[in-house]
């Protein structure tokens, strides 16, 4: 077999139908919409309309509730701290602020602030300061001899 020879199979491609090219086309006049009617016109788009019964978004049952003051902030695990000490990406010697987890690349960015996490283990000892630490990351980091600030945001933002 050659290149020039590669062929689909059969009945694999169908030519496109050309809608609204005159009587003789089999697609004229309403190009295969029918007559009159909301679906007939151009630049109508029924999402989720069900014929008069009650949609699926509206039958489900709604749960929860989103504050729009809520707070998100870039979360730091202590593991994944100890790697980029490890990889001398940080320095443990020096106190870690948030602008130093950014340059450094452990968060992408700030947020609302960052938090630290209990996840993983950390063996260096280490002065952090940062908007937000659990309780359990704040006992871990003083178990090895370091210290954890927790600093508190501005209000006004």
């Amino acid at each position: 077999m050659k290149l020039h020879e590669l062929r689909d199979n059969p009945g694999a491609t169908r030519p496109r139908k050309r809608i609204g090219r005159g009587p003789g086309s089999g697609t004229g006049k309403t190009g295969g919409r029918g007559i009159k009617g909301q679906k007939s016109r151009s630049g109508v788009a029924i999402a989720g309309y069900e014929g008069g019964q009650m949609p699926l978004y509206q039958r489900l049952p709604k749960r929860g509730f989103n504050s729009r003051n809520r707070k998100r902030y870039a979360v730091v695990n202590l593991g994944i701290l100890q790697k980029f000490i490890d990889a001398g990406k940080l320095d443990a010697k020096q106190e870690i602020t948030e602008d130093a987890l950014l340059a450094a690349g452990v968060i992408r960015r700030k947020l609302d602030g960052v938090r630290i996490l209990a996840k993983g283990a950390l063996s260096a000892k280490v002065r952090l300061s940062v908007t937000g630490a659990s309780k359990a990351a704040v006992a871990a980091v003083e178990q090895v001899g370091g210290t954890l600030n927790v600093t508190s945001k501005p209000a006004a933002e």
